[in-house]
């Protein structure tokens, strides 16, 4: 059962985004002390708490927080997924990850918690933005251009506004700049790799 399971999900293409949607809704339904254990905190951290920079990015803040996100993922998986290879999705998952928690870590002190995938899948989009620009395709332009506005906006502004509302509590902008940062440098690195 395990493996046609298995074979059924890397047949289509799907390896990737179940292995951060299983965690995160395994997370919502452990309830708030799991959330509380797992999520970024900085003062956890730096007292020894190491796993917080890989479990936060699984942790959200509610129900409609983990939708929205899945949502976002189920967007990017339809408009790159097919260009990348498992183990490279995995990769730069894990990379987008950890530029979110060193980076809020490093350059973000004033931010105490920090819970939710959207950092990390602002790091999914510009990977997957940049392998489509390298396969051919030229409307990714628009599409860098369109997420290099969002976070110089977010930057400048703060959140879109009404994300904070739907997602049920603060949205931390610096973790959706280094996402994407650690994204974008890691999906480079890659491409040189490959030449």
């Amino acid at each position: 059962m395990t493996s046609t399971f298995s074979h059924w999900l890397h047949r289509h293409n799907l390896a990737v985004p179940a292995t951060l949607v299983l965690p995160s809704a395994a997370i919502a339904i452990a309830g708030t002390q799991a959330s509380a254990w797992l999520r970024y905190e900085r003062e956890q951290i730096l007292a020894g708490e190491l796993w917080r920079l890989l479990t936060a990015s699984f942790v959200h803040l509610g129900w409609s927080h983990l939708l929205m996100n899945l949502a976002a993922l189920a967007l990017i998986w339809m408009l790159f997924g097919r260009l990348l290879t498992t183990k490279t999705w995995l990769l730069l998952s894990l990379a987008s990850l950890l530029s979110v928690s060193l980076g809020l870590l490093l350059f973000s002190p004033e931010i105490g918690w920090y819970v939710g995938l959207s950092g990390m899948l602002h790091g999914l989009f510009a990977a997957g933005a940049m392998a489509s620009l390298r396969a051919g395709h030229r409307l990714e332009l628009a599409l860098l251009a369109l997420l290099l506005g969002k976070i110089v906006w977010e930057q400048a502004y703060g959140p879109l506004p009404g994300t904070a509302e739907f997602a049920g509590g603060a949205v931390v902008t610096d973790a959706h700049l280094y996402g994407a940062a650690g994204g974008f440098i890691s999906v480079l690195a890659y491409m040189l790799m490959k030449r």
